[in-house]
């Protein structure tokens, strides 16, 4: 009989995956398939995600991913998925899906602003740990508004990683870390909280039953079977969050601990024994994936796909280096940025935002400060230096914050997620932050994690921290260089000044920010 596998369904901001892992935590197979998001004309800010158009290219992963795997589709004992948070999936009585966003969907700016004049979107900081801009509260009053057929029509609702799980097993539910980013739960009781809910005017009966992590929720059906390939019956296990599953795949279970996940987006986080809120509505708070944990955690805007974004429109030599070498652009092109001393000589980036979750404000893209009299050094390769850079700049700022919510002082931190595969990235970020990055050997984290839930369901392990503790295993540690690090100081320093500048022009006009969320 072939060893048992699991499957891990990881629905990204740019793209989607399929994974399989051993028993031992082992990556066996991986597939994935790049998406967006586009507007729904005449509602500004909008983005739509089209589970008509969504779900076949995550059929396509779970197929390919079982094809490069070798196994027959019944050694895969059990099925489990993460996602972005905020985004969400509404269904009418009949099971159809009638209205779906992804989590950077911003049309709901009149009613994020008429919730913070009420004073209510304080109130449901204050509960839930989140702010309203990307959160569902606002858009659910935006769907009243505008779409009042659609609301007059919702039966369910789900979160993205909810939808896959509904569309595996016919089945409703939510777990604790990802039913907390919708802005409705009550943080200090992991549950929907009936207050929130009556306060947007809501039935509470279309929310589903939030379970643990690692919960059987059902099995494959057969029209799941036939689109995805898997075997009918296979078990349909409850997973959770990305940044929280992220977590639990690196074995971060206790508290303490500083953990910088780096996918489209970047999670600086720190997993804490109580339900802390920042009081100033800087950073958010949810539920971890262990009972009785908690997290808070700082977002870094668009920092991996700013360098996709970087790839496909600037660096079509490295990619065709690339495939005459059979390596991943991404290879050639941090091999390039290496020769960059750290400051990307003088090329300063314009990108993500440090968070500040009551205004977040993401200024208008751009590198400034070429030194145009000399090419060879201010150029394509600065440029891709500068995107890391940035990133780190926003994870210093995060932990900075941190650091005076929590009164921890890290001196170690583990970079985990697709940044974390090359080997420039762990070292700007131990040079900029002034630590020790440890990057474990599975990058792939958050699909770890969800795999760990979907063996704990299918009877593979017995409980979660301590497989956890078991499976995963560390690759390398960047250590800062003490000369980088003072260059980076005062170099975040004039980042985060200019950076301001920046937004300035974005207010008064001049500028088209490259996001600006609802209500802000």
């Amino acid at each position: 009989m072939p060893e048992p596998h699991v499957m891990a369904i990881d629905l990204g901001t740019g793209s989607c995956r399929a994974l399989i892992f051993d028993r031992g935590g082992h990556q066996v197979a991986m597939a994935q398939r790049e998406w967006s998001h586009p507007p729904l004309p005449g509602a500004p800010g909008s983005q739509q995600f089209e589970t008509a158009r969504n779900w076949p290219l995550i059929c396509e992963c779970i197929r390919e991913s079982v094809a490069k795997s070798g196994l027959p589709a019944d050694s895969i004992k059990g099925v489990s998925s993460t996602a972005m948070r905020e985004g969400m999936v509404l269904y009418d009585a009949a099971g159809a899906e009638i209205w779906a966003c992804p989590n950077v969907d911003s049309r709901a700016g009149d009613e994020a602003t008429a919730l913070i004049n009420a004073g209510d979107a304080r109130r449901i900081f204050d509960t839930g740990g989140d702010w309203v801009s990307i959160t569902s509260p606002a858009r659910f009053l935006w769907i009243r508004n505008h779409q009042p057929d659609v609301f007059a029509r919702i039966a369910h609702m789900g979160m993205l990683s909810d939808w896959v799980l509904t569309r595996l097993s016919g089945k409703y539910a939510t777990d604790p870390s990802i039913g907390a980013s919708s802005g409705l739960f009550d943080l200090a009781k992991a549950d929907w909280s009936p207050e929130l809910i009556r306060l947007i005017g809501l039935d509470p009966g279309i929310f589903p039953e939030v379970l643990a992590p690692g919960t059987v929720l059902g099995e494959v059906t057969g029209k799941a079977a036939a689109e995805t390939g898997l075997a009918a019956g296979t078990p349909v296990v409850v997973g959770g969050a990305d940044t929280q599953m992220g977590l639990l795949g690196i074995g971060r279970t206790t508290p303490n601990a500083f953990t910088l996940v780096g996918g489209s987006f970047w999670q600086s986080t720190v997993v804490l024994d109580r339900p802390l809120i920042d009081p100033e509505a800087r950073l958010r708070s949810l539920c971890h994936v262990m009972p009785g944990q908690w997290m808070v955690e700082g977002i870094g805007f668009y920092c991996g796909l700013t360098m996709r974004w970087f790839r496909d429109a600037f660096c079509d030599l490295e990619k065709a280096q690339a495939a005459e070498r059979g390596v991943d652009p991404f290879v050639v092109m941090e091999e390039a940025a290496a020769k960059v001393p750290p400051g990307s000589n003088g090329v300063l980036p314009i990108f993500g935002n440090i968070m500040n979750a009551k205004r977040w404000v993401q200024a208008s893209s751009s590198f400034v400060q070429f030194d145009i009299d000399n090419p060879a050094t201010s150029g394509r390769k600065e440029c891709i230096r500068a995107i890391e850079e940035s990133a780190a700049y926003i994870a210093l700022g995060h932990m900075r914050i941190i650091e005076s919510l929590t009164g921890y002082k890290f001196n170690e931190i583990v970079f985990t997620g697709g940044g974390a595969k090359g080997h420039l990235w762990p070292q700007v970020i131990a040079d900029v932050l002034g630590v020790a990055v440890k990057v474990p050997e599975v990058k792939e984290s958050t699909a770890l994690g969800a795999a760990l839930c979907a063996g704990l369901g299918a009877g593979i392990y017995k409980d979660l921290a301590a497989t956890a503790a078991e499976v995963v295993r560390f690759e390398r540690t960047f250590q800062p260089d003490a000369a980088a690090h003072a260059t980076y100081t005062t170099l975040f320093d004039q980042w985060h000044a200019v950076y301001g500048r920046f937004l300035e022009m974005g207010d008064a006009g001049l500028l088209r920010p490259l996001w600006k969320p609802a209500g802000a």
